[in-house]
């Protein structure tokens, strides 16, 4: 990711360590897991089989697991209303962050350029670069992206080398979806923060 040099991620880690991260939580409120998210009318939803074959031509052959992390989401969350492609960089020492830049899909508001910060917490050295795609679903606009997305307790799933979390904020759910040393990178997600510019405060 040339605008998020690996090496500048792990300069950064002494300022986002437990404390910081911890400290950061309680500023906002998110719903837990109460179930499936609310039906979208079909025309501006994705299907299962098209985020399948999406993921697979993004992944490549890395996707081995990723038709059953997708249909997990769909059995859980029904069909999503936007998706996003892109890449991210991370580094910890048990305490770390993470940035990612891509873009944000819809079907009936466009293509957008996003950007996403977070602590991450978690038993995780060193750095990573990785691909992520992740399913968003009840987005009324996507203004309403633009906010802080917590991890939903018990939501991790990992199959074939794919993995996926789960992040909420209100009714809005967020999926994110990895391969390899991403999707166990992926589970020790504190949350997440979407922008439309780059920042390097993940809080």
């Amino acid at each position: 990711m040339s605008a998020l040099p690996k090496a500048k991620i792990l300069r950064s880690l002494a300022a986002f360590m437990v404390f910081g991260a911890v400290l950061a939580l309680p500023r906002f409120s998110a719903t837990t897991d109460s179930g499936k998210a609310h039906a979208q009318p079909p025309e501006q939803t994705y299907g299962q089989d098209q985020v399948v074959a999406t993921g697979h031509k993004f992944f490549g052959s890395v996707s081995g697991g990723l038709a059953s992390v997708v249909e997990k989401a769909f059995a859980k969350y029904g069909e999503p209303n936007g998706y996003i492609l892109g890449e991210e960089g991370a580094g910890a020492i048990v305490a770390g962050a993470r940035y990612g830049e891509g873009h944000l899909y819809t079907r009936n508001a466009g293509t957008h350029k996003i950007f996403w910060q977070g602590p991450s917490i978690g038993w995780d050295f060193g750095g990573n670069g990785d691909r992520v795609m992740m399913l968003i679903y009840n987005l009324p606009t996507v203004d309403a992206i633009y906010k802080r997305y917590v991890g939903v307790n018990g939501s991790a799933y990992l199959v074939g080398g794919v993995g996926m979390t789960v992040l909420s904020n209100n009714n809005v759910f967020v999926v994110p979806i990895k391969s390899g040393l991403g999707a166990r990178l992926g589970v020790n997600i504190g949350y997440l923060k979407f922008t439309d510019k780059p920042t390097w405060n993940p809080f």
